[in-house]
């Protein structure tokens, strides 16, 4: 346990972050495979990457509505869907240096669950909400910040509409192309408000919103590839 203790504390000078509960980042950088039976799930990083993945979301959301003034809402969505991918998350989790940290059980660890995309981006999420829960808000959002900002000024991939997104994974599956349908329109002509729905073959349906069907077809695309958790680019 002190060698872990020596271990943490590494771990914390990287994230800026001394935490007041060590539990919380010992339960965050612990796989379900390294979970006790006792325990089960709720001993491993699950219910913290559920929470980090939104704190997440709603930071970078914070820090690009401050950043970029002028953008629309497309673009705003397309800078976040490249932000809070899996790939992005597995790439900081590696500048975190958190993969030697991991607890996994030993098949998981003889397999390389070490290097894998899935798991660092989990783990960084639920780092992530490890620090919301010991700290709040404005210790989470320090640390996006510190692992983000740059990656938010300086893209490191071309970033692509959900839309454009959603129809590329369909294709790459042999799916369909997705299906638009727009399910109602109100307000006045001059100040219209359109909900679409969307459908992928085999993944149900989803909704969005906007001022125009063009908006509201993204913001549909957008939310089923967040539900699936496709909009971070897991690429299965």
């Amino acid at each position: 346990m002190k060698r872990r203790s020596v271990a943490y504390a590494e771990v914390e000078a990287r994230l800026g972050h001394a935490f007041a509960d060590r539990t919380l980042l010992d339960r965050a950088l612990t796989h379900i495979s390294a979970a006790t039976s006792a325990e089960g799930r709720l001993g491993s990083y699950q219910r913290l990457e559920f929470l980090g993945d939104r704190v997440l979301g709603l930071a970078i959301s914070s820090m690009l509505i401050e950043t970029f003034p002028k953008a629309t809402e497309g673009e705003l969505s397309r800078r976040l869907a490249e932000l809070v991918r899996a790939e992005a998350c597995a790439e900081v989790a590696e500048a975190m240096d958190l993969a030697p940290h991991i607890r996994l059980g030993a098949g998981e660890a003889s397999s390389g669950g070490r290097k894998k995309t899935a798991i660092l981006s989990d783990i960084c999420e639920s780092v992530i909400g490890a620090v919301y829960q010991d700290g709040g808000f404005d210790a989470a959002f320090k640390l996006v910040d510190r692992f983000w900002r740059a990656r938010m000024l300086a893209p490191r991939r071309p970033l692509r509409d959900p839309k454009t997104e959603l129809q590329e994974w369909a294709q790459g599956r042999g799916l369909a192309t997705p299906c638009y349908r727009e399910v109602s329109r109100s307000g006045p002509d001059h100040n219209p408000h359109f909900r679409v729905s969307v459908t992928v073959e085999g993944f149900g349906e989803a909704e969005g919103d906007g001022a125009s069907k063009r908006i509201a077809e993204q913001a549909a695309a957008l939310e089923l590839l967040a539900r699936e958790g496709l909009a971070a680019g897991d690429g299965e």
